[in-house]
């Protein structure tokens, strides 16, 4: 089940919201959440299920044993716990996700004729994993407490508006609201404009970007003006494909009382590649940073020790994002420019106009959708050929999406930009606000539900992480 369907948004989401609103207090509302998400993930993945629960109660009852050993003072048992809790999750995590991978890439370099398992990907395992795993850590530092209620433990990480694409959220940003949260038709509200903005962006401008991409990206020998408007899409495509998801489920999760983290800031604004990283998908790059680059010592031990983090970090971001070597490879492009920047080149920018980062940036990130989109490394290498000249510069199928896809490529990179919230602060008054954006947001989901009830096409990407 996918937040744009007519089956989230006609029965689902309402039925959740009201039973929700009639249980007494937060531990009912948990039970109520808990359940009702099992029904939402089962929905499209009734057998992996029981991989998600393993990974529920299993880092449960890490916790309880984590906060049992730092009582006794036991620390070699406590840190034992820790290991088995990390083996394991990330054991599940690389079995589903990566033996396939590993067994083509063998037979194809040593012949060894090893048969594929098959396996299909449980979807949303990357995100929970990563949410159990960073809680389990964060009770063996000291950060969190351990939660007593599996129910509530099960609410956390079964939790519906985050579970299947993020963003991932850690347990100690919930924590308390688990707990102490109010739900009320206030809190409903709140949330409805936000989610009706994540709505709109997926399905009155990603669902339509993605014809063209499809289109484009099926032609063959395309001109270079035709391959940048088939990746100008896709990029689009992908930004308001996710970023909508983001904002649907902050939307859901404060309507049910939660407050998520942001998950993007407008990263097409950036002047620099670090930046564009610390604007897009934000919660995955914080958990990288905070449970993996900092621990190895960050930028703080020398520039050798620096890159050597800053490599470990993008060619596990590259693999959390999919098995394949284009993957491999996205990672490892990320990598060099991020190196580049934190060695020398981030000075430099800095120091010029601000339009030489932004194209630095935009230019650079546009090419790794190249290989982020690429089904495999041929499939790539011919599309960067089209897009460096090697079948001529325009040609008439160019100038028919120029003329078809242009101005819906310009409109998609205006609001992908701050300024019409920018503009929207300046020109209205924040008193005078509410009625325009009620208005706007029930306009939004009108149009979005017509545009899903009239399409057959209705994907989300990252449901493949």
């Amino acid at each position: 089940m996918v937040f744009s369907s007519v089956t989230f948004l006609l029965a689902f989401l309402p039925v959740t919201l009201l039973v929700c609103l009639l249980m007494p207090g937060a531990r009912s509302r948990n039970a109520v959440l808990f359940l009702l998400s099992l029904v939402f993930y089962a929905w499209g993945e009734p057998v992996y299920i029981l991989i998600m629960l393993f990974s529920t109660f299993f880092d449960y009852g890490n916790g309880r044993l984590l906060e049992r050993f730092e009582k006794q003072g036991k620390r070699r048992a406590k840190n034992a716990v820790l290991i088995l809790s990390v083996t394991v999750n990330l054991g599940l995590l690389a079995f589903f996700k990566y033996t396939d991978f590993l067994t083509g890439s063998l037979n194809g370099v040593f012949s060894l004729g090893i048969p594929s398992l098959g396996l299909r990907l449980p979807v949303g395992i990357s995100f929970y994993t990563f949410q159990t795993l960073s809680y389990t850590v964060d009770v063996w530092r000291g950060r969190v407490k351990a939660q007593q209620d599996p129910v509530a433990f099960g609410a956390y990480v079964a939790m519906f508006p985050q579970l299947i694409a993020g963003p991932i959220v850690r347990y100690a940003d919930v924590e308390k609201e688990l707990s102490e949260r109010r739900m009320s038709l206030e809190t409903v509200w709140e949330g409805v404009p936000r989610f009706a903005l994540g709505l709109s962006k997926k399905a009155l401008i990603a669902n339509p970007l993605s014809r063209y991409w499809e289109e484009i990206s099926a032609l063959s020998g395309e001109s270079t003006v035709t391959a940048l408007l088939g990746v100008l899409a896709f990029a689009l495509q992908l930004y308001f494909d996710f970023s909508g998801y983001s904002d649907m489920a902050i939307g859901i999760g404060r309507m049910l009382g939660f407050h998520f983290p942001e998950n993007f800031d407008h990263p097409y604004e950036a002047k620099s590649v670090s930046e564009f990283w610390r604007r897009w998908h934000i919660t995955l790059g914080s958990w990288f940073r905070e449970y993996l680059y900092f621990p190895l010592g960050g930028s703080r031990k020398g520039r050798a020790r620096t890159v050597r983090n800053l490599l470990f970090v993008w060619l596990l971001t590259g693999l959390w994002h999919g098995a394949g070597w284009n993957f491999v490879l996205w990672g490892l492009w990320f990598f060099c420019l991020i190196a580049l920047e934190k060695l020398f080149l981030g000075k430099l920018l800095e120091r010029l106009p601000g339009i030489f980062g932004h194209l630095w940036t935009v230019g650079t990130v546009l090419l790794s959708w190249v290989l982020f989109q690429s089904e495999d490394l041929p499939a790539a290498g011919r599309y960067l050929l089209s897009l460096f000249g090697a079948h001529g510069f325009m040609s008439g199928v160019s100038l028919f999406y120029l003329r078809c896809a242009g101005p819906m490529l310009l409109l998609a990179a205006f609001f992908a930009t701050g300024i019409p919230s920018r503009l929207w602060k300046k020109l209205v008054r924040e008193g005078a606000r509410l009625p325009f954006e009620a208005a706007g947001a029930f306009l939004g989901l009108e149009l979005s539900l017509i545009e899903v009830v009239n399409s057959a096409y209705n994907p989300f990407l990252y449901f493949r992480f």
